[in-house]
């Protein structure tokens, strides 16, 4: 039963319930996507019983996140889950890479991952140090 509740909870956001975050009004989806230049995109992968994982990946622009690092800040609402870049954000406020959100196990892969995607742009050839931003998404389903 506590899984059929989790499930149906998911289905609803904050603002359904009135609760009003920030001083914005939102946009016309009430989305990370109705900010301008910002694409997500999302993979799932389902076998069974015993795979239910997936990755989602957020640009904040189309360009080099690396020569145009974007602001950014982190709340941990669950210290439990796995985050790599942290540091950079609290410490500089800035992201250089996209975000990637995926399951425990996947976090250092997707870092890695980050890390050649960075690399690629010729421009970034002499970079001698990327901070990937990778957190674990939860859920719990039975």
């Amino acid at each position: 039963m506590a899984s059929c509740l989790n499930i149906h909870a998911q289905k609803k956001r904050a603002a359904d319930y009135g609760i009003k975050i920030g001083i914005l009004k939102p946009g016309k989806n009430n989305a990370i996507t109705d900010v301008p230049g910002v694409k997500v995109g999302h993979a799932t992968i389902t076998d069974g019983n015993s795979i239910n994982t997936g990755v989602t990946a957020i640009l904040p622009h189309s360009g080099n996140i690396f020569q145009n690092k974007v602001p950014a800040a982190i709340f941990i609402g669950n210290g439990f889950g796995k985050l790599t870049g942290y540091s950079q954000i609290e410490e500089l406020g800035n992201i250089e890479t996209p975000v990637i959100l995926t399951n425990t196990l996947s976090v250092p892969v997707a870092a890695d991952a980050l890390i050649d995607f960075t690399l690629s742009f010729p421009e970034n050839k002499s970079v001698r140090s990327v901070n990937p931003v990778v957190g674990d998404k939860r859920r719990w389903i039975e």
